[in-house]
């Protein structure tokens, strides 16, 4: 009986081993090159956020929060500036925004190449002087891991009334 169960354990272990000899080892790189050509690195899986707007569980509002905190911010800050008095045509601006993955943001003014010719050099030095001391920004996250984003915002410097 004891030999009929090992007769029985041997065919099963060369029956099951005969089955996985037919199965080739993935290759690892190939496999990698698949998966990077699979990604969209166009896209962000979470785009950069505020602690305002993380308690917020859907996607589009959160992003639109997002944006308004930001915008919002900046104008705030331009407000008491002299970009109105400086450039009194001027009644919207381009910021370009860059966050970086450990948090930092950079602003630059963004000027169509065919609008009128701003001292670009002035309205930066401008942005960097009223935008110091901004608040946290979280960066977007790739596949869980902090990515540089870069964006433009309109920020209105005149309100009518």
């Amino acid at each position: 009986m004891r030999k009929k169960y090992l007769s029985i354990i041997a065919f099963a272990l060369l029956f099951c081993s005969c089955d996985f000899a037919g199965n080739k080892v993935p290759n690892k790189e190939k496999l990698l090159k698949e998966e990077l050509q699979s990604i969209n690195w166009n896209e962000v899986d979470e785009f950069p956020s505020v602690p305002n707007c993380e308690t917020i569980d859907d996607e589009a509002l959160q992003r639109q929060c997002f944006f308004e905190f930001l915008t919002q911010t900046i104008q705030h800050k331009l407000n008491f500036d002299t970009l109105s008095v400086l450039y009194p045509e001027l009644d919207t601006i381009e910021v370009k925004v860059t966050v970086f993955p450990d948090s930092t943001i950079k602003f630059e003014p963004h000027f169509p190449k065919d609008s009128i010719a701003y001292d670009t050099i002035k309205i930066d030095s401008i942005l960097r002087h009223r935008l110091i001391d901004f608040p946290k920004i979280h960066p977007a996250l790739k596949r869980g891991t902090p990515v540089k984003t870069q964006f433009i915002l309109p920020v209105i410097l005149k309100m009518e009334h």
